[in-house]
This record gives structure tokens, C-alpha cells and sequence, in this order.
């Protein structure tokens, strides 16, 4: 592929962030994640990465979502070989090409218009392409309804204003017949503090969405229930984190409320 220089605005350029943190995981010796893809693709990229000061906990903690995300969605999609999955805010990711659903799969790549477009220019695939504004619901009506469906959101939620992620959950719950509906969880602590960490700071975003119960999204209307908590943590990728960053990860897991600050996989049933 030939080198492009992305315009993007600032919350759709955090896209980058991701897409460079999971090509840095593809090239340490042990990755968590590895992702070739999105080396690849990141060298084709004409922009300052070294801006984004991304430090070698976000790289792996990055690695690390992706990785049990993607164990969530592998695990439907083998449970319901006919389902739907929606990626919402997908950005550059290559979730489809990692999980390499069956044909009976059909899956939506969902996030803003100008991304949709980089999308269909830089990872061309099967996957159905919907550029939208998720704070409206209008796009929902290009979505089959009757199917299962797994829904992943991957570091969406500090980005949405006020309640509409809660809209739109109701509204994605109320679509389809069954399905389940995976998230990266923030505390509001953590979703606070975000805008104070360099790498979004160096972006300008603002960002302060967030929750503590892992129970709250049940009392959304959206007919939710928890199924499960994954606090990463406690995962045993983190033997492979160098140190002393594994020896600090495995102290704060010893601690709920701590472990609950950084990233926690959240699991609901609709």
C-alpha cells in the first residue's frame, strides 16, 4: 500500500492511537496480541506517531482488550454460526480479520463517515460498511433485526456525550431478538483522569464518561444483565508483561477496587 497522510478530527484521529499501539504490540518478541495487520498498515501511515506518547502500558493494555474481545466475539459467533456482530466505533481495527468469522457470519463495521471511507480505501474486506453518527439511531434501519447478535464496543463509552450511550444501547437491545453486548469498562475515575493522560491530552480530547457497578448498564432499560466481569489485571498475558510493569499489574490486582481502574472486560446478555 502506498503512504497516505489521514485528516482526521480529534476524536476520530484517536483511531490512530489504537492502530499504532497494536502494531507496536506485533513487534515486541512476545506479543500479547499480534497483530501483523495493523503493523502493516500503520507503516503506511505519513503521520507523527511519536506525538500520540504512547508508554509501553498502553501498548500492552491496548493488546491485551483487543485480545479478550475478541475471545468474547469468537465464542458467539461459534455459538450462533448465523448471528450478526456490530463493531461500533471500529476505526482501524482488524477485529474481522482476527476472529475470521464462517460466511453465515454478517458483520458490520460501524463509526463515523470520514472512517467508514479510510475503511474501504485501507482494509478492504467482506465486512458491510455503515458510516454513522452513533448518537442518533437512524442507522439502524441498514441492520437486519431477526437475527442474534454480538455487539462490541470497544473504548467507545468515554467518547459519547451525556446519556446517549445508554440511548443507543436501548436502542441496539431493542433491534434485535437476542444477543450479547461486550465493552471495555471505565470508572469515572478512570474516564476523568483520561483527559490527563499524554496521549489524549496530546490529542486535546476531553473525554468523562464512565461507570462503577459493572451491574449499572441493567438498570438502563435496555433489558441487560451481567454475565461477566474479565478483570485484566488478573489475566495470565500479564506474565509477559515486562518489568517492573508486570510485578506493579500483579500488586493491583490483589485489589478489586484498584484492578476496576484500569481495564475490565464487561460481558451483558440482552
Amino acid at each position: 500500500m502506498h503512504r497516505w497522510q489521514p485528516k482526521l478530527g480529534l476524536i476520530q484521529e484517536t483511531l490512530l492511537l489504537t492502530l499504532y499501539a497494536r502494531a507496536l504490540d506485533a513487534g515486541r518478541p512476545s506479543p500479547i496480541l499480534g497483530d501483523t495487520l495493523s503493523a502493516d498498515l500503520a507503516g503506511t501511515i505519513d503521520y507523527d506517531f511519536g506525538k500520540l506518547k504512547v508508554k509501553p502500558n498502553l501498548v500492552l493494555t491496548t493488546a491485551l482488550r483487543a485480545k479478550k474481545l475478541d475471545g468474547v466475539v469468537r465464542a458467539y459467533i461459534a455459538a450462533h454460526p448465523g448471528c450478526v456482530v456490530l463493531d461500533l466505533g471500529c476505526g482501524l481495527d482488524t477485529r474481522m480479520v482476527r476472529c475470521d468469522p464462517p460466511p453465515g457470519v454478517d458483520w458490520y463495521d460501524i463509526d463515523f463517515p470520514e472512517v467508514v471511507q479510510l475503511r474501504a480505501e485501507r482494509l478492504p474486506g467482506r465486512s458491510h460498511l455503515v458510516g454513522a453518527d452513533l448518537t442518533s439511531s437512524d442507522w439502524l434501519t441498514a441492520i437486519p433485526g431477526d437475527r442474534p447478535a454480538m455487539i462490541v464496543a470497544e473504548g467507545l463509552l468515554p467518547f459519547m456525550p451525556g446519556d446517549s450511550f445508554q440511548a443507543m444501547t436501548r436502542a441496539l437491545a431493542g433491534h434485535f431478538p437476542s444477543g450479547e453486548f461486550a465493552l471495555n469498562g471505565y470508572t469515572r475515575f478512570a474516564a476523568w483522569a483520561m483527559k490527563y493522560h499524554p496521549t489524549i491530552k496530546a490529542l486535546g480530547i476531553k473525554a468523562a464518561q464512565g461507570f462503577d457497578d459493572p451491574h449499572e448498564p441493567e438498570s438502563w432499560g435496555a433489558g441487560l444483565e451481567l454475565i461477566e466481569e474479565q478483570i485484566l489485571t488478573r489475566a495470565p498475558e500479564i506474565a509477559r508483561f515486562p518489568q517492573p510493569l508486570r510485578a506493579l499489574t500483579r500488586l493491583t490486582a490483589r485489589s478489586t477496587v484498584l484492578s476496576r481502574q484500569g481495564v475490565r472486560i464487561l460481558r451483558y446478555r440482552f
